[in-house]
């Protein structure tokens, strides 16, 4: 089997590294892989040992031509599968693309975000068949009609061998400039609206009051920085919340918090708290799309409703006030991960909707 993979995403965060995961087991179990993938983006070097890899210009969703390019490429590789992974117009091109070469389309779907039932029904043709990384992606899609029999949640995977290395707690205190008696509370993820951050610094103040060595660490970069950093010194908080920025290396430092917030308004699954369980790390996060699936409310950390400024510092208070609380959460997400979020699954899973729809289209 060929597989033609269309990833769209510039930077190696976690859509890309479940796709280069994928590309590693599918490899090992015989697929020839061909991904596409922007010019200049992170994913190329780690692809390049599972694939053979075509950089290409792809200029979101105005980059009409995106649809030759990509044809041209089907038409050359001649592959099985054509798998969409991303949006930016990966997904409508992509799809068009593999339309008019006849061959068999499936997209992932990441996100939770709703779209018009006129859309879905529109853009939906173009795909066989449609992974979700969560139950709660899918259950979205067919709200807004899509057939049952065309989606199916294969979820995200971690390999948490990196995450499970003990952290050395004086060097993660050193390496952010904080003291050595410090609580902690981490955060992970893209600098995004989507992502909560405004949710974490409002809830902060009473707790900052309450617990004199908390200090929180902002994993990431984007957009919000600038605003981020801003809001940070004009609530005067500048030497309790650091923005640590992008750290290719957080597998080192991320066991290292106390607690991991997630107060997110949507999101997909959540591979950060994958990680941050992989890690040890109890996790506050709120009860929308995947997350959900990626916690166990009670078991490996706390739910509360999206945007709940007052139940999520209630949250964290009761983590930060109870260190046999966070130790019995943080061991049963490691646990967890380990029994339920296997990369070995999740090729598994998509290496049998190929099957699926390549077979649907022989008979």
């Amino acid at each position: 089997m060929k597989v033609l993979h269309v990833e769209a995403g510039k930077h190696y965060y976690g859509g890309a590294r479940q796709v280069a995961f994928i590309l590693e087991g599918l490899k090992a179990r015989g697929v020839d892989n061909v991904l596409a993938c922007p010019i200049g983006s992170d994913i190329a070097a780690a692809a390049a040992p599972f694939a053979t890899v075509v950089p290409m210009k792809m200029g979101g969703d105005a980059d009409v031509g995106l649809v030759q390019r990509l044809a041209a490429l089907i038409r050359t590789e001649r592959p099985d599968v054509v798998h969409l992974h991303s949006r930016r117009g990966a997904d409508l091109w992509g799809g068009i693309a593999a339309r008019l070469t006849g061959v068999p389309c499936v997209l992932s779907r990441r996100v939770d975000n709703p779209e018009p039932r006129w859309l879905v029904a529109f853009k939906y043709r173009l795909y066989d068949h449609v992974i979700t990384i969560s139950e709660g992606i899918r259950e979205v899609l067919l709200s807004e009609g899509l057939a049952p029999e065309k989606v199916t949640c294969v979820r995200s995977a971690l390999d948490a061998t990196p995450w499970l290395e003990p952290v050395d707690r004086a060097a993660f205190c050193r390496e952010f400039n904080l003291p050595t008696d410090a609580l902690t509370i981490a955060m992970a993820a893209q600098l995004i609206p989507r992502k909560g951050h405004r949710y974490l610094l409002d809830a902060l103040p009473p707790l900052l009051a309450e617990f004199p060595t908390l200090h929180a660490v902002l994993f990431g970069k984007g957009p919000l920085e600038a605003e981020l950093r801003a809001e940070i010194a004009a609530r005067g908080l500048a030497d309790r919340v650091r923005l640590a920025g992008f750290r290719d290396d957080l597998p080192r430092w991320l066991g290292g918090a106390d607690i991991l917030a997630h107060p997110a308004d949507m999101e997909g699954l959540g591979i950060a708290l994958l990680q941050a369980s992989a890690a040890g790390v109890p996790i506050v996060t709120s009860r929308a799309g995947g997350l959900p699936e990626a916690v166990a409310d009670g078991v490996t950390g706390l739910l509360i409703p999206p945007g709940d400024i007052n139940a999520l510092g209630a949250a964290l208070r009761r983590l930060l006030a109870d260190p046999a609380l966070r130790r019995r959460l943080g061991d049963a997400g490691r646990a967890r991960i380990l029994a339920e979020f296997s990369i070995d699954a999740m090729v598994e899973g998509n290496l049998a909707v190929y099957r699926k729809v390549t077979g649907n289209r022989t008979r």
